[in-house]
């Protein structure tokens, strides 16, 4: 069970590893948007100064400006560590709230809805929905499944190379195989002497131990989700 300790968040994942993440509360997100906000406002600036002198590049800008202003925030939380500019200068990122990275859907929806945070006036909505959250969470973070935590800054390593997709020895239910992709989709925040635990763990399937076990893992994941 999630529970919050001196405001910091402990999940334990299907792999038996606690998870301890500190929501972030209005302030440091505040803070956030507004480098974001500045960012987006000096971008439109400088594109107007092309754009904006004919009816064409007006209207090449105005479906630029729609677009970097809903698509900005969605790529760079799926494919940028869940964290737009803003978020990365304040140190804080999105997440689902079982821990998981965020994905398109969840980053789409909690997105969209913003424009329910921002009635009746400057996120007012979305400033009490937070205030009265344990994890801080604003409209579009409840319907989205998403919460808005501070970044690990420990060091972590960095990301796997690709694997060359390895065959399953033996079938295994959906919900085994959504524990082997979500293994290695927490690997960053997991300890290496957990991981080699873990591959140890595993050597029904794999027919090897530790990090051996491990890489083959990886290739069986590999060949899951391509």
């Amino acid at each position: 069970m999630p529970e919050l300790l001196d405001g910091r968040l402990s999940l334990t994942t299907p792999e038996g590893v606690r998870l301890h993440l500190v929501p972030a509360g209005p302030p440091v997100r505040a803070l956030a948007w507004a480098v974001d906000f500045a960012l987006f406002i000096g971008v439109v600036t400088l594109v107007s100064m092309f754009l904006a002198s004919s009816r064409l590049g007006y209207g090449l800008y105005l479906i630029l400006l729609f677009v970097t202003y809903w698509a900005y925030p969605v790529l760079c939380e799926v494919y940028a560590g869940g964290a737009t500019v803003g978020k990365r200068v304040a140190g804080i990122e999105v997440v689902q709230d079982n821990g998981l990275p965020v994905r398109f859907r969840e980053s789409a929806l909690r997105n969209l809805l913003l424009v329910a945070d921002f009635l009746p006036l400057m996120y007012a909505t979305g400033l009490v929905a937070m205030l009265f959250d344990a994890r801080f969470r604003r409209v579009g973070d409840l319907a989205a499944g998403t919460m808005v935590v501070y970044r690990d800054r420990k060091a972590v390593r960095g990301a796997a190379p690709d694997a060359a997709p390895v065959p399953l020895p033996f079938p295994l239910t959906p919900a085994q195989q959504r524990a082997l992709a979500d293994l290695f989709a927490r690997e960053p925040r997991l300890p290496a002497e957990r991981l080699e635990e873990l591959g140890s763990i595993a050597e029904p399937l794999t027919g090897r131990t530790g990090m051996a076990s491990l890489e083959r893992l990886r290739g069986m994941a590999a060949g899951l989700l391509r």
